[in-house]
Protein backbone atom coordinates (compact mmCIF):
# COMPACT_ATOMS: atom_id res chain seq x y z
CA UNK A 1 0.00 0.00 0.00
CA UNK A 2 1.40 3.30 -0.89
CA UNK A 3 0.65 6.40 0.47
CA UNK A 4 -1.15 7.44 -2.44
CA UNK A 5 -3.77 4.73 -1.24
CA UNK A 6 -3.17 6.18 2.55
CA UNK A 7 -4.61 9.21 1.55
CA UNK A 8 -7.74 7.96 -0.71
CA UNK A 9 -8.50 6.05 2.36
CA UNK A 10 -8.07 8.86 4.64
CA UNK A 11 -10.31 11.20 2.38
CA UNK A 12 -12.91 8.92 2.18
CA UNK A 13 -13.14 7.78 5.97
CA UNK A 14 -11.48 10.58 7.51
CA UNK A 15 -9.18 10.65 11.00
CA UNK A 16 -11.33 12.59 13.00
CA UNK A 17 -13.17 8.98 13.98
CA UNK A 18 -9.56 8.36 15.44
CA UNK A 19 -9.37 11.37 17.63
CA UNK A 20 -6.34 12.62 15.66
CA UNK A 21 -5.66 15.97 13.86
CA UNK A 22 -6.93 15.37 10.18
CA UNK A 23 -4.19 17.72 8.40
CA UNK A 24 -1.50 16.87 10.83
CA UNK A 25 -2.16 12.81 10.14
CA UNK A 26 -2.31 13.22 6.91
CA UNK A 27 0.96 15.64 6.63
CA UNK A 28 3.37 12.76 8.49
CA UNK A 29 1.53 9.94 6.34
CA UNK A 30 2.49 11.77 2.74
CA UNK A 31 6.03 12.16 3.92
CA UNK A 32 6.80 9.14 6.26
CA UNK A 33 4.99 6.45 3.80
CA UNK A 34 6.78 8.20 0.63
CA UNK A 35 10.17 7.96 2.41
CA UNK A 36 9.46 4.51 3.19
CA UNK A 37 9.09 2.99 -0.23
CA UNK A 38 12.67 2.78 -0.45
CA UNK A 39 13.01 -0.14 1.62
CA UNK A 40 12.02 -3.25 -0.08
CA UNK A 41 12.90 -6.28 2.22
CA UNK A 42 9.32 -7.21 3.50
CA UNK A 43 7.77 -10.00 2.10
CA UNK A 44 5.30 -13.04 2.46
CA UNK A 45 6.08 -14.03 6.17
CA UNK A 46 6.23 -17.55 6.77
CA UNK A 47 4.62 -16.81 10.49
CA UNK A 48 2.57 -18.89 12.30
CA UNK A 49 0.72 -16.69 15.06
CA UNK A 50 -2.62 -17.24 15.12
CA UNK A 51 -5.97 -15.67 16.84
CA UNK A 52 -6.90 -16.22 20.41
CA UNK A 53 -9.32 -15.15 22.78
CA UNK A 54 -10.52 -13.11 20.22
CA UNK A 55 -8.13 -10.53 19.55
CA UNK A 56 -7.44 -9.13 16.16
CA UNK A 57 -5.78 -10.28 13.20
CA UNK A 58 -4.13 -13.32 11.99
CA UNK A 59 -1.08 -13.57 10.02
CA UNK A 60 -0.99 -17.57 9.79
CA UNK A 61 -0.28 -18.21 6.21
CA UNK A 62 -0.25 -15.17 4.67
CA UNK A 63 1.99 -12.96 3.07
CA UNK A 64 2.71 -8.89 3.72
CA UNK A 65 3.47 -5.89 1.69
CA UNK A 66 2.04 -6.55 -2.02
CA UNK A 67 2.80 -10.34 -1.74
CA UNK A 68 1.30 -13.34 -2.91
CA UNK A 69 0.13 -16.23 -1.41
CA UNK A 70 -1.02 -19.69 -2.65
CA UNK A 71 -4.19 -18.83 -3.45
CA UNK A 72 -3.58 -15.94 -5.37
CA UNK A 73 -4.39 -13.39 -3.20
CA UNK A 74 -2.25 -10.00 -2.93
CA UNK A 75 -2.16 -8.91 0.79
CA UNK A 76 -0.62 -5.19 2.05
CA UNK A 77 0.45 -3.71 5.12
CA UNK A 78 0.98 -0.68 6.46
CA UNK A 79 4.34 0.47 5.49
CA UNK A 80 5.81 3.96 7.16
CA UNK A 81 8.94 5.15 9.08
CA UNK A 82 8.92 6.24 12.93
CA UNK A 83 10.64 9.60 11.35
CA UNK A 84 12.82 10.82 8.85
CA UNK A 85 14.82 12.02 11.30
CA UNK A 86 18.63 11.14 11.10
CA UNK A 87 22.07 11.49 12.80
CA UNK A 88 23.74 10.23 10.17
CA UNK A 89 24.84 11.65 7.06
CA UNK A 90 24.85 8.32 4.36
CA UNK A 91 25.49 9.38 0.58
CA UNK A 92 23.03 7.32 -0.65
CA UNK A 93 20.00 8.06 2.05
CA UNK A 94 17.29 10.35 1.57
CA UNK A 95 16.60 10.83 4.83
CA UNK A 96 20.26 11.26 5.52
CA UNK A 97 21.06 14.43 7.78
CA UNK A 98 21.94 16.75 5.29
CA UNK A 99 19.14 16.33 2.61
CA UNK A 100 16.99 18.93 2.64
CA UNK A 101 13.71 17.52 2.98
CA UNK A 102 10.36 17.61 5.58
CA UNK A 103 10.80 15.98 8.37
CA UNK A 104 7.89 14.11 10.26
CA UNK A 105 7.47 11.83 13.09
CA UNK A 106 4.65 10.13 14.61
CA UNK A 107 4.10 9.31 18.17
CA UNK A 108 4.16 5.73 19.69
CA UNK A 109 0.13 5.92 20.15
CA UNK A 110 -0.65 7.44 16.23
CA UNK A 111 1.33 4.25 14.22
CA UNK A 112 -0.78 2.06 16.57
CA UNK A 113 -3.78 3.85 16.07
CA UNK A 114 -3.29 3.80 12.28
CA UNK A 115 -2.70 0.49 12.44
CA UNK A 116 -5.55 -0.84 14.01
CA UNK A 117 -7.80 1.36 12.49
CA UNK A 118 -6.30 0.54 8.94
CA UNK A 119 -6.59 -3.23 10.07
CA UNK A 120 -10.38 -3.23 10.76
CA UNK A 121 -11.45 -1.39 7.63
CA UNK A 122 -9.45 -4.46 5.71
CA UNK A 123 -6.46 -2.37 4.22
CA UNK A 124 -3.79 -3.89 5.28
CA UNK A 125 -3.02 -7.06 7.21
CA UNK A 126 -0.10 -5.97 9.19
CA UNK A 127 2.65 -3.62 9.85
CA UNK A 128 5.82 -2.24 8.22
CA UNK A 129 7.75 -0.66 10.21
CA UNK A 130 10.99 1.29 9.84
CA UNK A 131 12.68 4.66 11.20
CA UNK A 132 15.76 7.61 10.69
CA UNK A 133 17.85 7.10 13.95
CA UNK A 134 17.34 9.91 16.22
CA UNK A 135 19.09 10.63 19.41
CA UNK A 136 20.96 7.20 19.36
CA UNK A 137 20.34 3.52 18.45
CA UNK A 138 18.83 2.55 21.65
CA UNK A 139 16.38 5.32 21.80
CA UNK A 140 14.84 4.55 17.82
CA UNK A 141 14.98 0.74 18.82
CA UNK A 142 12.97 1.69 22.21
CA UNK A 143 10.14 3.13 20.57
CA UNK A 144 9.80 0.69 17.39
CA UNK A 145 9.39 -2.46 20.21
CA UNK A 146 7.22 0.10 22.33
CA UNK A 147 4.54 0.11 19.27
CA UNK A 148 4.78 -3.60 18.88
CA UNK A 149 4.61 -4.24 22.08
CA UNK A 150 1.11 -1.94 22.56
CA UNK A 151 0.10 -3.79 19.59
CA UNK A 152 0.22 -7.50 20.84
CA UNK A 153 -0.60 -6.67 24.52
CA UNK A 154 -2.74 -3.65 24.73
CA UNK A 155 -4.55 -4.08 21.28
CA UNK A 156 -4.56 -7.44 20.94
CA UNK A 157 -3.06 -7.80 17.58
CA UNK A 158 -2.43 -10.76 15.85
CA UNK A 159 -1.72 -9.37 12.75
CA UNK A 160 2.16 -9.45 11.05
CA UNK A 161 4.69 -7.63 12.39
CA UNK A 162 7.94 -6.54 11.12
CA UNK A 163 10.48 -4.49 12.33
CA UNK A 164 13.47 -2.84 11.00
CA UNK A 165 16.41 -3.25 13.32
CA UNK A 166 18.33 -0.45 13.90
CA UNK A 167 22.17 -0.82 13.62
CA UNK A 168 23.84 -0.67 16.96
CA UNK A 169 21.37 -0.75 19.57
CA UNK A 170 21.37 -3.08 22.59
CA UNK A 171 21.24 -6.96 22.41
CA UNK A 172 18.18 -6.43 25.26
CA UNK A 173 15.85 -4.57 23.12
CA UNK A 174 17.08 -7.08 20.65
CA UNK A 175 15.92 -9.51 22.73
CA UNK A 176 12.58 -7.87 23.23
CA UNK A 177 11.96 -7.06 19.73
CA UNK A 178 11.76 -10.81 18.74
CA UNK A 179 9.49 -11.28 21.55
CA UNK A 180 6.52 -8.98 19.50
CA UNK A 181 7.69 -9.14 16.16
CA UNK A 182 6.89 -11.68 13.60
CA UNK A 183 10.20 -10.38 11.28
CA UNK A 184 13.59 -8.06 12.19
CA UNK A 185 16.02 -7.14 9.44
CA UNK A 186 18.82 -5.18 9.14
CA UNK A 187 19.64 -3.38 6.16
CA UNK A 188 23.48 -4.61 5.51
CA UNK A 189 22.94 -1.37 3.02
CA UNK A 190 26.04 -1.55 1.22
CA UNK A 191 27.73 -5.31 0.09
CA UNK A 192 31.25 -4.68 1.15
CA UNK A 193 33.18 -2.86 4.11
CA UNK A 194 35.02 -0.59 1.95
CA UNK A 195 31.51 0.84 0.42
CA UNK A 196 30.24 1.21 3.33
CA UNK A 197 33.46 3.82 4.80
CA UNK A 198 33.34 5.33 1.25
CA UNK A 199 29.59 6.09 1.09
CA UNK A 200 28.59 6.07 5.42
CA UNK A 201 31.67 6.63 6.78
CA UNK A 202 30.32 7.48 9.91
CA UNK A 203 28.86 3.91 10.46
CA UNK A 204 30.78 0.36 11.42
CA UNK A 205 29.80 -2.70 9.98
CA UNK A 206 29.86 -4.35 13.18
CA UNK A 207 26.75 -2.13 14.06
CA UNK A 208 25.09 -4.25 11.54
CA UNK A 209 26.11 -7.23 11.75
CA UNK A 210 25.58 -7.34 16.45
CA UNK A 211 21.86 -7.69 15.71
CA UNK A 212 22.11 -10.09 13.11
CA UNK A 213 23.94 -12.39 15.18
CA UNK A 214 22.22 -12.05 18.78
CA UNK A 215 18.48 -12.81 16.77
CA UNK A 216 20.13 -15.62 14.94
CA UNK A 217 21.15 -16.81 18.60
CA UNK A 218 17.64 -16.50 20.09
CA UNK A 219 16.03 -17.61 17.09
CA UNK A 220 18.45 -21.15 17.90
CA UNK A 221 17.84 -20.62 21.59
CA UNK A 222 13.82 -20.34 20.80
CA UNK A 223 13.93 -23.31 18.72
CA UNK A 224 16.10 -25.66 21.24
CA UNK A 225 14.06 -24.73 24.61
CA UNK A 226 10.40 -25.37 22.37
CA UNK A 227 11.13 -29.05 22.09
CA UNK A 228 11.34 -29.57 25.61
CA UNK A 229 8.61 -26.60 27.24
CA UNK A 230 5.95 -26.55 24.48
CA UNK A 231 4.81 -22.83 26.49
CA UNK A 232 8.24 -21.22 25.42
CA UNK A 233 7.18 -17.67 23.65
CA UNK A 234 7.68 -17.45 20.08
CA UNK A 235 10.64 -15.46 19.05
CA UNK A 236 10.46 -13.89 15.71
CA UNK A 237 8.29 -16.97 14.11
CA UNK A 238 9.04 -15.38 10.59
CA UNK A 239 12.90 -15.31 10.99
CA UNK A 240 15.35 -12.45 9.55
CA UNK A 241 16.26 -10.61 6.08
CA UNK A 242 18.27 -8.10 5.04
CA UNK A 243 18.66 -5.37 1.96
CA UNK A 244 21.50 -4.49 -0.50
CA UNK A 245 21.64 -1.17 -2.10
CA UNK A 246 22.63 -2.26 -5.85
CA UNK A 247 24.51 -0.02 -7.91
CA UNK A 248 26.22 2.74 -5.29
CA UNK A 249 29.39 1.69 -5.52
CA UNK A 250 31.54 -0.50 -7.60
CA UNK A 251 31.25 -3.86 -6.23
CA UNK A 252 30.48 -6.93 -9.20
CA UNK A 253 28.12 -9.57 -9.18
CA UNK A 254 30.77 -11.70 -7.25
CA UNK A 255 31.24 -9.21 -4.07
CA UNK A 256 27.12 -9.27 -3.39
CA UNK A 257 26.73 -12.95 -3.59
CA UNK A 258 29.03 -14.14 -1.78
CA UNK A 259 27.91 -11.54 0.35
CA UNK A 260 24.51 -12.52 0.43
CA UNK A 261 25.69 -15.99 0.75
CA UNK A 262 27.46 -15.29 3.82
CA UNK A 263 24.62 -13.87 5.67
CA UNK A 264 22.40 -16.85 4.67
CA UNK A 265 24.98 -19.63 6.22
CA UNK A 266 26.32 -17.59 8.88
CA UNK A 267 22.90 -15.61 10.39
CA UNK A 268 20.38 -17.89 8.49
CA UNK A 269 18.69 -15.17 6.55
CA UNK A 270 15.17 -15.50 5.06
CA UNK A 271 15.56 -13.78 2.55
CA UNK A 272 18.10 -11.13 1.04
CA UNK A 273 16.65 -8.56 -0.57
CA UNK A 274 18.53 -6.40 -3.55
CA UNK A 275 17.70 -3.16 -4.25
CA UNK A 276 18.92 -1.20 -7.41
CA UNK A 277 20.49 2.53 -6.52
CA UNK A 278 17.56 5.26 -6.76
CA UNK A 279 20.00 8.35 -7.68
CA UNK A 280 18.14 11.13 -4.97
CA UNK A 281 21.10 13.16 -4.46
CA UNK A 282 24.32 14.97 -5.63
CA UNK A 283 27.14 13.69 -4.30
CA UNK A 284 30.50 12.75 -5.91
CA UNK A 285 30.81 9.78 -4.52
CA UNK A 286 27.91 8.41 -6.14
CA UNK A 287 27.80 7.16 -9.81
CA UNK A 288 26.06 9.27 -12.19
CA UNK A 289 22.76 7.13 -13.52
CA UNK A 290 20.42 9.90 -14.36
CA UNK A 291 16.87 9.05 -13.40
CA UNK A 292 17.80 5.32 -13.95
CA UNK A 293 17.73 2.30 -11.74
CA UNK A 294 19.87 -0.62 -12.64
CA UNK A 295 16.26 -2.89 -12.85
CA UNK A 296 17.62 -5.79 -14.83
CA UNK A 297 20.92 -6.07 -12.87
CA UNK A 298 18.44 -6.42 -9.58
CA UNK A 299 16.38 -9.02 -11.72
CA UNK A 300 19.58 -11.41 -12.32
CA UNK A 301 20.55 -11.07 -8.81
CA UNK A 302 17.05 -12.00 -8.04
CA UNK A 303 17.15 -14.85 -10.37
CA UNK A 304 20.88 -16.13 -8.76
CA UNK A 305 19.43 -16.05 -5.23
CA UNK A 306 16.51 -18.45 -6.73
CA UNK A 307 19.07 -20.64 -7.82
CA UNK A 308 21.40 -20.35 -4.49
CA UNK A 309 18.14 -21.62 -1.91
CA UNK A 310 16.36 -23.70 -3.97
CA UNK A 311 18.26 -25.41 -7.07
CA UNK A 312 21.02 -26.74 -4.99
CA UNK A 313 23.87 -24.20 -7.05
CA UNK A 314 26.73 -22.69 -4.76
CA UNK A 315 27.46 -19.20 -5.53
CA UNK A 316 31.52 -20.02 -6.65
CA UNK A 317 29.25 -21.44 -9.91
CA UNK A 318 27.26 -18.86 -10.93
CA UNK A 319 30.16 -16.33 -9.73
CA UNK A 320 33.47 -16.26 -9.84
CA UNK A 321 37.24 -14.82 -10.55
CA UNK A 322 36.80 -15.81 -13.90
CA UNK A 323 32.99 -14.73 -14.32
CA UNK A 324 32.62 -11.60 -12.14
CA UNK A 325 29.69 -10.74 -13.13
CA UNK A 326 26.22 -12.05 -14.26
CA UNK A 327 25.11 -12.58 -18.16
CA UNK A 328 22.82 -9.48 -18.63
CA UNK A 329 21.59 -11.20 -21.97
CA UNK A 330 20.07 -14.50 -20.37
CA UNK A 331 19.41 -15.89 -17.33
CA UNK A 332 22.43 -17.07 -14.83
CA UNK A 333 20.88 -21.08 -14.79
CA UNK A 334 21.26 -20.96 -19.00
CA UNK A 335 24.30 -18.77 -18.54
CA UNK A 336 26.19 -21.60 -16.38
CA UNK A 337 25.04 -24.30 -18.62
CA UNK A 338 26.09 -22.54 -21.48
CA UNK A 339 29.76 -22.84 -19.28
CA UNK A 340 29.43 -26.28 -18.64
CA UNK A 341 28.26 -27.99 -21.79
CA UNK A 342 30.01 -31.31 -20.85
CA UNK A 343 27.66 -31.88 -18.34
CA UNK A 344 24.65 -32.24 -21.21
CA UNK A 345 22.73 -33.25 -23.23
CA UNK A 346 20.63 -35.30 -20.35
CA UNK A 347 18.20 -37.93 -20.81
CA UNK A 348 15.25 -36.80 -18.44
CA UNK A 349 14.00 -40.28 -18.48
CA UNK A 350 16.94 -41.37 -16.65
CA UNK A 351 18.83 -38.35 -15.42
CA UNK A 352 18.87 -37.67 -10.93
CA UNK A 353 16.71 -34.37 -10.04
CA UNK A 354 19.63 -32.78 -9.46
CA UNK A 355 20.98 -32.90 -12.78
CA UNK A 356 17.38 -32.04 -14.30
CA UNK A 357 17.08 -28.74 -11.87
CA UNK A 358 20.05 -27.85 -13.61
CA UNK A 359 18.38 -28.15 -17.44
CA UNK A 360 17.56 -24.30 -18.73
CA UNK A 361 14.00 -24.49 -19.02
CA UNK A 362 13.01 -26.97 -16.22
CA UNK A 363 11.73 -25.07 -13.02
CA UNK A 364 11.41 -27.28 -9.84
CA UNK A 365 7.71 -27.79 -10.68
CA UNK A 366 8.41 -29.08 -13.69
CA UNK A 367 11.41 -31.46 -12.47
CA UNK A 368 8.19 -32.69 -10.20
CA UNK A 369 6.18 -33.67 -12.59
CA UNK A 370 8.66 -35.49 -15.02
CA UNK A 371 9.70 -37.76 -11.66
CA UNK A 372 6.60 -38.77 -11.45
CA UNK A 373 5.18 -39.06 -15.12
CA UNK A 374 8.67 -41.36 -15.82
CA UNK A 375 7.78 -43.51 -13.75
CA UNK A 376 4.90 -45.27 -15.74
CA UNK A 377 7.08 -44.26 -19.77
CA UNK A 378 9.20 -42.84 -21.22
CA UNK A 379 8.54 -39.40 -22.15
CA UNK A 380 9.27 -37.63 -25.55
CA UNK A 381 8.91 -34.15 -26.55
CA UNK A 382 5.11 -33.98 -26.91
CA UNK A 383 5.23 -35.38 -23.08
CA UNK A 384 7.42 -32.23 -22.24
CA UNK A 385 5.49 -29.62 -23.84
CA UNK A 386 2.25 -30.58 -22.01
CA UNK A 387 4.47 -31.11 -18.57
CA UNK A 388 4.94 -27.35 -19.28
CA UNK A 389 8.98 -27.51 -19.97
CA UNK A 390 10.15 -24.55 -22.03
CA UNK A 391 11.56 -26.05 -24.83
CA UNK A 392 13.17 -23.38 -26.62
CA UNK A 393 15.74 -23.64 -24.05
CA UNK A 394 15.59 -27.04 -22.80
CA UNK A 395 15.88 -28.85 -26.08
CA UNK A 396 19.37 -27.86 -26.04
CA UNK A 397 20.45 -29.74 -22.77
CA UNK A 398 18.05 -32.88 -23.21
CA UNK A 399 17.48 -36.21 -24.60
CA UNK A 400 14.21 -37.86 -24.54
CA UNK A 401 12.65 -41.17 -25.98
CA UNK A 402 11.77 -39.56 -29.16
CA UNK A 403 12.84 -39.96 -32.71
CA UNK A 404 13.35 -36.33 -33.50
CA UNK A 405 16.78 -35.18 -32.34
CA UNK A 406 18.44 -31.86 -33.30
CA UNK A 407 21.85 -32.52 -31.11
CA UNK A 408 23.94 -30.74 -33.86
CA UNK A 409 27.77 -30.04 -32.61
CA UNK A 410 26.90 -26.47 -31.34
CA UNK A 411 29.16 -23.82 -29.77
CA UNK A 412 28.14 -21.92 -26.50
CA UNK A 413 27.63 -19.07 -28.54
CA UNK A 414 25.41 -20.56 -30.61
CA UNK A 415 23.34 -21.79 -28.69
CA UNK A 416 22.98 -18.24 -26.95
CA UNK A 417 22.37 -17.12 -30.18
CA UNK A 418 19.86 -19.64 -31.18
CA UNK A 419 17.47 -18.86 -27.67
CA UNK A 420 17.97 -15.21 -27.85
CA UNK A 421 16.63 -15.35 -31.12
CA UNK A 422 13.82 -17.08 -30.85
CA UNK A 423 13.18 -15.78 -26.97
CA UNK A 424 10.22 -13.21 -26.45
CA UNK A 425 10.35 -10.16 -27.64
CA UNK A 426 8.31 -8.70 -25.08
CA UNK A 427 10.82 -9.94 -22.17
CA UNK A 428 14.11 -8.51 -24.29
CA UNK A 429 12.11 -4.82 -24.92
CA UNK A 430 11.54 -4.94 -21.90
CA UNK A 431 15.05 -4.82 -20.64
CA UNK A 432 16.97 -3.36 -24.07
CA UNK A 433 16.66 0.20 -22.74
CA UNK A 434 17.16 0.88 -18.77
CA UNK A 435 13.78 1.84 -16.92
CA UNK A 436 13.44 4.53 -14.68
CA UNK A 437 11.71 3.58 -11.12
CA UNK A 438 10.16 6.56 -9.72
CA UNK A 439 9.11 9.23 -12.19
Amino acid sequence: MDYFHIMEYIHIFGIYTMGMNFERIKQKLTILADAAKYDVSCASSGSKRTNDQKGLGDSSGMGICHSYTEDGRCVSLLKILLTNHCIYDCAYCVTRRSNDVQRAAFKIQEVVDLTIHFYRRNYIEGLFLSSGIFKSPDHTMERLVAVAKKLRLEERFNGYIHLKSIPGCSDELMYEAGLYADRLSVNIEIPTVSGLKLLAPEKNHADFTKPMRKVQQEIQKYRNEHKIIRSTPKYAPAGQSTQMIIGATGETDKDIMYSAAHYYTQYQMKRVYYSGYVPISEDARLPSLGSQVPMLRENRLYQTDWLLRFYGFSVQEIVSEEHPNLDMDVDPNLSWALRNLHHFPVDVNTAEKQLLVRVPGLGLKSVHKILHARRFRNLDWDHLKKIGVALSRAKYFLVCASRHHDHKDRQASQIKALILQNSSGKFRSTYSDQLSLFQ
